[in-house]
């Protein structure tokens, strides 16, 4: 039979893509399915057809799955961001384990009796919900013109009108009520990305879950926010409810602008303007405490976070004598971790501000064997790698801050730098095919890489396998509950190393 779009089909759901849809055939013809859980029969509209397969989304579900729960948000099926709150959580952990394996098998071309030996279960959450500590929130206006914020419509730039993310921190809606009211009560105007024109952007919300205290960052089309001391005043008035995990009340300390006059899809603007309070948060991770700007990258999910770093370092086999790379390090979460049981630790990361927020960290913890260089991994690692046997340096490590007197590892007095230990922790897009072949120059005993997307993870794991290391243990630690998406920590062995040391 052939099929068309806006036709009603029923369809058994067998299985569940990548994405998250649900798989199913009607007479032979594969159909994805949004909102689909694997076990449902569904009534499903079809939305595109191509001459073997298809799109859908779920019109009636039929016969519920066992795995199919109540989803908590009411807008998840028009959202884009839980792919899978109507699944149930242990078959939402089971199906990142499948993802991770999969992409293992299929993208790194791993044996299975490799990935069934060195996979380990996959780590959940005790509470999937509200676990986000950052969030940022798209202002606009809704068809009648009334000033609104929300998130995005999967696939589009339409706003869905919600304050109250099930998966935010609960002061948000607070939060986002007081900057709307203010924006309504001052004529301040919404961006309008059609035209360019428009004041507020996005409303950037950072909450620092052990300490309480709580950053509000407006992105704005322009230099200067109208009436903010009418901003500031309302924030500073909302009772906040609740404490941090130091028992510290929640606490607004930092109000600040964030100015981004392109026509971008980029959110944040690079010049940071403070209006009210710090210019940054603290929070304390794996015990250490991490300044946080609002341009900094860190993990949104500080619970899950310190058992993905647990593993890391578990997974590094630190005895005190190492020295360890961080390269992609931010604002040095996984370094300063690293450093608590390394000789000596060096981290690299492309963002300027992020490097100074490392530095600010090693030193608010006493922290004197982890150093921080600016620049991409891709060219700062070969700036010390041995060759000749001498550390050679590139001249192409632009904007690199660095004292005259302060000498590069490998320049002081002569002494060679070896990486026991090669710390990876890049964004989606996966490494650098660059920073992968210094790697594999560097020899260093163990890799350990921290990804966020297992299938870049497959496709780099497979460059170092063939360039001489062995997969010795895979892990996903779940940080984002409700959707697609899973973190995974891999160590990796240099052939001929001895794993005692």
């Amino acid at each position: 039979m052939e099929y068309k779009k806006n036709d009603i089909v029923t369809v058994a759901i067998e299985d569940i893509g990548n994405d998250g849809e649900g798989i199913g055939k009607t007479e032979g013809y594969t159909l994805f399915v949004k909102d689909a859980v694997i076990g449902d029969v569904v009534e499903a509209r079809i939305t595109k057809c191509k001459k073997n397969y298809g799109y859908a989304r779920v019109e009636k579900v039929v016969t519920p799955s066992s795995f199919r729960v109540e989803p908590e948000c009411p807008f998840h099926k028009r959202c884009g961001g839980c792919q899978i709150q109507a699944m149930r959580y242990d078959k939402q952990l089971a199906f990142k384990q499948d993802k991770i394996r999969n992409n293992l098998l299929r993208i790194g071309g791993f044996s299975k009796e490799l990935i069934d030996t060195v996979m380990e279960p996959v780590v959940g959450m005790e509470e999937p919900w509200h676990y986000r500590n950052k969030a940022q929130f798209p202002v606009g206006y809704d068809r009648e013109g009334n000033l609104i914020t929300g998130f995005y419509a999967g696939r589009t730039h339409d706003i869905i009108a919600n304050t109250d993310c099930a998966l935010g921190a609960p002061e948000n809606k607070q939060i986002l009520e007081a900057v709307l009211s203010y924006m309504r009560e001052n004529h301040v105007t919404a961006y309008r990305e059609e035209t360019g024109e428009g004041l507020v952007r996005h409303v950037l919300i950072r909450t620092g879950f052990w300490s309480g205290e709580i950053m509000v960052c407006l992105v704005v089309n322009g230099t200067r926010l109208p009436a903010s001391e009418k901003l500031i005043e309302q924030l500073l008035e909302i009772p906040l409810a609740g404490t941090g995990k130091s028992g510290q009340d929640k606490r607004i300390t930092s109000i600040s602008l964030s100015v981004n006059t392109q026509k971008t899809n980029v959110i944040m603007g690079n010049d940071i303007r403070l209006l009210w309070g710090k210019d940054c948060i603290q929070d304390t991770l794996c015990g250490l405490t991490f300044s946080i700007s609002p341009l900094s990258f860190y993990q949104v999910n500080p619970g899950q976070t310190e058992k993905l770093y647990g593993l890391a370092l578990e997974y590094a086999g630190l005895t005190g004598r190492e020295t360890v790379w961080d390269l992609y390090c931010g604002i040095g979460t996984i370094s300063l971790c690293m450093a608590k049981k390394a000789k000596q630790v060096y981290g690299v990361e492309v963002v300027p501000q992020a490097i100074a927020d490392a530095r600010e960290n090693a030193r608010v913890n006493q922290i004197a064997n982890a150093e921080f260089y600016e620049g991409k991994a891709e060219e700062v690692l070969p700036a010390f790698y041995e060759k000749d046997g001498q550390a050679e340096r590139l001249e192409t490590m632009s904007g690199q801050a660095k004292n005259e007197s302060e000498q590069l590892p490998g320049e002081q007095g002569g002494s060679k730098l070896h990486p026991d230990v090669i710390v990876v922790d890049p964004p989606r897009k996966g490494c650098d095919e660059k920073c992968l072949e210094t790697m594999l120059k560097m020899q260093p005993e163990r890799i350990v890489y921290v990804s966020c997307d297992s299938a870049t993870l497959a496709r780099d794991l497979k460059v170092l396998c063939e360039g001489g290391y062995e997969l010795k243990r895979v892990r996903g630690v779940d940080q984002f509950g409700g959707t697609v998406h899973v973190e995974s920590t891999v160590l990796l062995q240099r052939r001929g190393a001895d794993p005692a040391h």
